[in-house]
């Protein structure tokens, strides 16, 4: 019986391969922050928990969410929801049929990484303007 001469799977280029472009980038951001996402709703559980136990407790956490640090994160844990946002946009136009064209997936990608800071300054702005 004869074996039968199989051919070598082509292999996949590794992303040394690839050159990084906008929408690749962005790609690679929007899975990011569909993780910190999860970490971002775990602070806000904790929130609440120190809600429902009591002032000791409420009051602790709303220190650490007033500090330098705790300030940080919540400005980091906005940009990440803004981000995320704009980019479930950018995919629901895709999934529209539209935005396809090289320079619009582009511009679609820088849109969402300007966007997304821009959105998160001025929610930033306005906090801090009404309180």
């Amino acid at each position: 019986m004869a074996e039968a001469k199989v051919a070598p799977r082509p292999l996949s280029p590794h992303l040394q391969v690839y050159r990084w472009s906008w929408t690749m980038a962005m790609s690679i951001f929007h899975r990011a922050t569909g993780i910190a996402l999860y970490f971002g709703i775990a602070l806000f559980a904790i929130w609440l928990v120190a809600l429902a136990s009591g002032p000791s407790a409420f009051e602790a956490v709303q220190w650490f969410f007033g500090s330098p640090i705790g300030t940080l994160i919540l400005f980091g844990y906005t940009w990440v929801l803004m981000h995320h946002m704009l980019g479930g946009v950018r995919h629901m136009v895709w999934d529209f049929g539209y935005g396809m064209e090289a320079v619009q997936r582009i511009n679609m990608a820088r849109f969402t990484l300007v966007g997304s800071i821009t959105l998160t300054v001025a929610i930033w702005v306005i906090a801090f303007l009404v309180f």
